[in-house]
Formats: C-alpha cells, sequence, structure tokens
C-alpha cells in the first residue's frame, strides 16, 4: 500500500526553526485530508494542525496556531509543517497522516500514517 514518509526533523536550539515535510510514497492513495500530530514517551498523541487537499483551508490545535504552521505542494503531493521559535516541550515525534474526509482532529480517524520524524529542542 501506499504509505507516508516524513523528512526534516533533527536537533535544533530553543528558537530555531524546521520545515517538515510528508510525502506520499508508493502507491497513490485517495486522501481528502493531511495531518501532523506529535507525541511525547508516555503521552497521548498531540493533534497540531490538518489541511484540507482540495482547498488548502487549514485547522490547528488550539494553542498551537502562529507558530505552526502547514501547507501543502500539490505537484509533489506533499504537506509541509513549519515550525517557528521551538522550545524544548516542542520536543516530539511528528507524525504525518492521511484522511478520506476533512478534516477530522482525532487520530482514530486517520487511516495512513508515516513513521514518525523525531524533533528534539535543546535549551
Amino acid at each position: 500500500q501506499a504509505h507516508l514518509v516524513e523528512s526534516g526533523g533533527g536537533n535544533v536550539q530553543t528558537g530555531d526553526s524546521l520545515k517538515l515535510s510528508c510525502a506520499a510514497s508508493g502507491r497513490y492513495f485517495t486522501a481528502y485530508a493531511m495531518a501532523w500530530f506529535r507525541q511525547a514517551p508516555g503521552k497521548e498523541r498531540e493533534f497540531v494542525g490538518t489541511i484540507s487537499w482540495s482547498t488548502g483551508t487549514t485547522y490547528y490545535g488550539d494553542s498551537l496556531k502562529g507558530r505552526f504552521t502547514i501547507s501543502r505542494e500539490n505537484a509533489k503531493n506533499t504537506v509541509y509543517l513549519h515550525a517557528d521559535d521551538l522550545q524544548p516541550e516542542d520536543s516530539r515525534i511528528y507524525y504525518c497522516a492521511a484522511s478520506i474526509h476533512c478534516c477530522p482532529r482525532s487520530p482514530a480517524e486517520y487511516g495512513h500514517w508515516g513513521q514518525g520524524t523525531q524533533v528534539a529542542v535543546s535549551s
């Protein structure tokens, strides 16, 4: 089956920025929305934001809009997460996911997931 591949994570310092990428790989599959989640060990997976593939409309978690911005590049079947002014509490594994409908916030409603990319923010 087609799958998603994240990239762009790494070790950064407080205040740095990163651009994470998520691209469909393998056999094509239809997705109406793609989303970003993040998770720390022992904690629940947290909704970061999602984007409607057709319209580009974005929806964000309650406290994350402003430092985190989602965009898409249709020709590359790729979604980006721009993370600015990173803080130690942003240290998470960041996952992308795809849904056949727009635009759920629950991880249970996403049927396709990437493997995750690690972001580690040091003071």
